[in-house]
């Protein structure tokens, strides 16, 4: 245990009577379609050959992580839900584009939970033949992600009224982010604009999914209705049920709003009781309602 990627999760104690976690992109900042506008489906076209279609990759990479059900999905999934549609659209047949079936991946993404490039890399050295140059193609791809994110996505301040949160929640709950994005991207967006002041761990991809973050460091050492989970994906509101915590939606296109809304009414409700029942309800029917689950094509 010493040596696994997930020891901080183990290590973190409680020091408050409330605990929060937060996603990062799409939540805290406005990194959601620049990242995957200008990082991610860019590599798709670039890694894989897909020059020809390179606007059928855009659509469908934009509809499974920015506009659908799907949205926040790790991107080792989104990569292969966005092949499967592409496959089926029916200008991509026509044309004869051979769209990679990326078999070995979805093999790994089966069984591995730590769903990053160190957990990939561990599993392109113990392959070989076919199934590691597959694994090899998608790792150049990630890392090309990266790289387009390090060199794109800065000076991109937090949505307004997030740093005040995090104010209001120093001192009285425990804080820590909850994100499927890579640790370093994590720790260099928090740090440049002085916000990791305010909380206690940034749990990234490399230490396991969402679920599993708040599995770790909340189970069976909070109270009930004590933990809330802020997001703004179905994904985040599933980790969140996962272990009976509260949600608060930061609804996609109403981030300014939906911040303060937490501002004005949420973050007392959580301190004071009254955030379970009809309220939380009513805010979950309008998060739900704003997510597609079937593309437009």
């Amino acid at each position: 245990m010493a040596n696994s990627p997930q020891q901080p999760l183990h290590d973190f104690e409680p020091q408050h009577e409330f605990f929060v976690g937060i996603d990062s992109d799409g939540c805290v900042f406005n990194s959601m379609e620049v990242k995957h506008n200008d990082c991610f489906s860019v590599n798709v076209v670039k890694h894989f050959g897909l020059a020809s279609i390179s606007r059928q990759v855009h659509q469908a990479w934009d509809f499974v992580n920015l506009y659908s059900t799907m949205r926040g999905t790790n991107r080792f999934k989104a990569i292969l839900l966005v092949f499967d549609y592409l496959r089926n659209m029916a200008l991509v047949q026509k044309m004869g584009i051979d769209v990679p079936e990326l078999r070995f991946l979805r093999e790994w993404t089966e069984v591995e939970t730590k769903l990053g490039n160190p957990a990939l890399q561990t599993a392109i050295d113990s392959a070989s033949g076919e199934k590691h140059g597959e694994l090899s193609k998608v790792m150049e791809w990630s890392l090309g992600v990266n790289e387009s994110v390090g060199e794109i996505v800065y000076n991109l301040p937090p949505f307004p009224g997030v740093r005040e949160a995090l104010q209001r929640l120093h001192g009285e709950a425990d804080v820590i982010v909850v994100s499927a994005t890579p640790d370093e991207a994590l720790q260099r967006e928090w740090i440049e604009h002085d916000i990791d002041q305010y909380v206690a761990l940034i749990a990234g991809q490399e230490m396991g999914t969402k679920t599993e973050h708040l599995t770790i460091t909340t189970k069976g050492k909070y109270d009930e209705n004590r933990v809330l989970m802020i997001g703004d994906s179905p994904g985040d509101l599933k980790a969140a049920q996962s272990v009976d915590a509260m949600f608060f939606p930061v609804n996609p296109g109403s981030e300014d709003t939906s911040w303060a809304h937490f501002l004005d009414e949420g973050i007392d409700r959580f301190f004071s009781g009254q955030y379970v029942g009809r309220y939380e309800e009513d805010l979950l029917t309008q998060f739900q309602e704003l997510l597609p689950d079937t593309p437009p094509w």
